[in-house]
């Protein structure tokens, strides 16, 4: 469609991303892999030996009635040691390119089906502003949150959409399944979807 909102046209799509068997499995696990891939890994906690403090004896072994004691800074004094606490660790894992190919298909094809997909043309003929970008956005009728998919030489429709409460942006090269399903609606451009048809 236009960015009027009314039909401008017909664009094929490639049969190999919007209509592939749906593999379910194959999309859980290019989620998780990608959510792993996002974790920083960083938490870290001091054991009794990494705590600074004294190392003398809070008090003599025996005679005073209480429990037996060595050091300030074992676990169970406050802000003593932890034990068997988080240290800093890779969570990242990998997915070989054969299946990310086939999970991205399965993604796309899953939103195309449930009519999530829309495609404008002329987007970036628009002036670079992000009143113009919201009321055309508007006209078109799509629901929000919106995945605005470009390609790389588009920016005047970047530069229109990014301060626009709802849309989020991504160029076509970089799509992922985690990213095609997180948003309510996704609007291709029609030049994104040339750029599709050449994506490895």
């Amino acid at each position: 469609m236009g960015t009027d909102g009314k039909s401008s046209g017909k664009v094929t799509l490639p049969s190999q991303l919007f209509a592939v068997k749906v593999n379910k499995e194959l999309l859980v696990q290019s989620i998780r892999v990608y959510e792993a891939n996002q974790r920083a890994g960083a938490a870290s906690t001091k054991t009794r030996g990494e705590v600074e403090g004294s190392t003398r004896k809070i008090y003599r072994q025996k005679g005073s009635g209480r429990a037996r004691h060595g050091s300030i800074r074992a676990p169970i004094f406050v802000g003593g040691g932890i034990v068997f606490g988080p240290k800093p660790r890779d969570y990242s894992l990998h997915l070989p390119k054969k299946m990310k190919s086939m999970a991205l298909a399965s993604a796309l094809t899953t939103r195309y089906q449930d009519g999530s997909i829309h495609i404008v043309d002329g987007l970036d003929k628009l002036k670079p502003k992000t009143k113009l970008m919201a009321k055309t956005l508007k006209t078109l009728g799509i629901p929000s949150p919106v995945l605005l998919v470009t390609s790389k030489e588009q920016n005047t429709v970047i530069q229109g959409a990014r301060n626009i409460s709802g849309v989020t942006h991504i160029f076509v090269n970089q799509l992922h399944p985690y990213a095609i399903f997180a948003p309510k609606s996704l609007l291709f451009t029609k030049q994104a979807i040339l750029s599709l048809k050449d994506k490895p």
